[in-house]
């Protein structure tokens, strides 16, 4: 009945985490339409594909710095002070 139990907690573990997850992807998601909307980039006409790429670029620029350890980019992203818990996930891209 133990091991029932366990697994009935793990269970419960696994969905709170699903659950974790999709807000993190939320925020992240409004976090950087917001960013858009600002800077006038949502009312622009840019391919899917043209979008990734400046990403991908904007990514490569962060990554260096960190590696670098240089204060152009902080280590841990701006708000979250867990540590950047939701800096690793993955937003699907749909064309």
């Amino acid at each position: 009945m133990a091991t029932k139990l366990a697994i009935l907690d793990i269970d419960a573990q696994i969905e709170k985490l699903r659950e974790r997850k999709k807000t993190l992807i939320v925020k992240s998601a409004d976090r950087f339409a917001r960013a858009a909307t600002k800077s006038g980039l949502a009312e622009m006409e840019i391919a899917d594909e043209e979008v990734d790429r400046i990403f991908e670029e904007i990514a490569a620029r962060f990554h260096k710095a960190e590696k670098r350890g240089s204060g152009g980019a902080s280590a841990a992203p701006r708000g979250q002070a867990n540590g950047g818990a939701g800096a690793e996930t993955e937003v699907p891209h749909d064309s």
